[in-house]
């Protein structure tokens, strides 16, 4: 009898890229040494299992109604999360390891928990007895929440039908597999099919699906690229493991607005939300020091105030270093070219060091003003003023442009504490309401810099 030949194929383990042979570097992304080898099956993707056959619905009689979110604990991160949970919906979150994602989905989990909301926390990583640990550790328990430390895909999906639980969270994605599928958990096949099977219950049975993922050296999501455009929800937990503090980033949102973030604190009692991010990143701030300024930025709809350390140093090496921490490199060299030519700072000698203090990340050009101004605040050894807060956009040209919401991050300086703000000219003429706190509008670095450094 004649033994029929498995097909295979190589898949690259970074993208997904598809290759009929071997080959070491990808034309997709371009790693090296991705590809794997993995069996392809007569039936392709998995697909219905006993659904029913979807009926195209004319436009006009979809029922517009949002489903009602089931609202978590913590109000941070039902900020993240646009309002609550969306029955059906299917949420990535991902982070390095031991940033907190399974300490924070045990604690909403827990806290969720309910007799007519039974929660399903789904572990392929640690045992019950682990997790039973690390609940006590916390303070938490509850007879509601479920746990199901298993990583066939076919059992899962056996227990959910017997618990038909509101929410099911899986820790992590990787680690699941199913049976049919000769390649190895975490390989690209095995997460997208294993996500496309959980896809389809979530929106069958109406549960809710929490997915934790594991990210890459590079802080990218391990797995697929087509895993983020499966899922409704993707949020990114942030942090620096020497800091205390967290951030749950929102990048992709169906259901709400994205690039909002929530702020926790990691504490013994485990993750804490903070109300005022602002306060805890000017909390150790040190005053009267040259090259140190506070900026104002925006992230989502929430302004927060962020200390800007500057140190400009006599270079020993014939090239000068220039170096940023939480931000952004080619904004830094940006910013000490404006310096150069515009203001006629010579710093082409010097070793240039800028740092957003608390370990935060500044991506937004408001921040452009104030991080001029603490290199040229430590260049000339003056101090900033420590009641004064600066907000700008610098263009290439000197000048100092717009930004948007400059009301709210007023407002935000004026409830901390501050007596000046330094922002755009032509944002003060938006102000519609008179500010606490005394404006000064500028509308170039070489004004701003004789106002600030006077």
């Amino acid at each position: 009898m004649k033994i029929k030949k498995k097909k295979t194929r190589f898949e690259c383990q970074a993208c997904g890229h598809v290759s009929p042979g071997w080959i070491g570097h990808c034309p997709g992304c371009n790693s090296w040494n991705s590809f794997v080898e993995e069996v392809i099956h007569a039936g392709g993707s998995t697909g219905g299992n006993g659904t029913k056959a979807a009926v195209a619905v004319p436009l006009c009689q979809t029922d517009a109604q949002a489903a009602s979110r089931k609202i978590v604990r913590s109000a941070e991160f039902n900020r993240v999360l646009g309002g609550g949970i969306v029955p059906g919906s299917l949420t990535l979150i991902g982070g390095d390891p031991g940033i907190g994602k399974s300490t924070l989905m045990l604690t909403e989990g827990i806290s969720l928990a309910s007799a007519d909301y039974p929660i399903l926390y789904v572990s392929g990583e640690e045992s019950a007895r682990q997790i039973k640990l690390r609940a006590e550790r916390l303070g938490l328990d509850s007879e509601h929440l479920f746990l199901l430390p298993e990583r066939d895909l076919d059992v899962i999906m056996q227990v959910i039908a017997e618990v038909t639980p509101g929410l099911v969270i899986v820790d992590s994605i990787q680690t699941i597999f199913q049976p049919g599928f000769e390649s190895s958990p975490g390989s690209v096949g095995q997460v997208r099919e294993c996500t496309m099977r959980l896809s389809q219950m979530a929106k069958s049975q109406n549960s809710a699906v929490f997915l934790v993922g594991h990210v890459t050296k590079d802080g990218m999501l391990a797995g697929p690229k087509v895993l983020e455009h499966m899922v409704d929800v993707l949020l990114q937990f942030e942090g620096d493991q020497n800091h205390f503090y967290r951030i749950l980033r929102s990048v992709k949102n169906r259901f709400g607005s994205t690039r909002e973030i929530g702020v926790f604190e990691m504490k013994q009692s485990g993750l804490c939300e903070v109300s005022n991010p602002s306060a805890l990143f000017l909390e150790h701030r040190q005053e009267n020091v040259s090259g140190s300024c506070v900026v104002c930025t925006l992230e989502g709809t929430r302004p927060f105030l962020v200390e800007i350390q500057a140190l400009v140093t006599p270079s020993n090496y014939g090239l000068p270093q220039r170096t940023a921490t939480g931000i952004d490199n080619k904004r830094l060299a940006l910013l000490i070219a404006v310096l150069e030519k515009r203001i006629g700072l010579r710093l082409g000698t010097y070793d240039v060091f800028v740092n957003a203090a608390g370990g935060a990340k500044i991506d937004e050009p408001s921040a452009d003003l104030g991080i001029l101004m603490a290199i040229a605040s430590s260049f000339k050894d003056e101090i900033v003023d420590a009641g004064t807060v600066i907000i700008g956009e610098v263009g290439l040209g000197g000048e100092i442009r717009a930004v948007p919401q400059i009301e709210q991050r007023v407002a935000e300086a004026a409830k901390l504490g501050f007596k000046n703000a330094i922002l755009p000219r032509r944002n003060e003429k938006s102000l519609s309401n008179e500010p606490s706190l005394q404006t000064v509008a500028v509308d170039s670095a070489e004004a701003a810099l004789a106002e600030i450094l006077s």
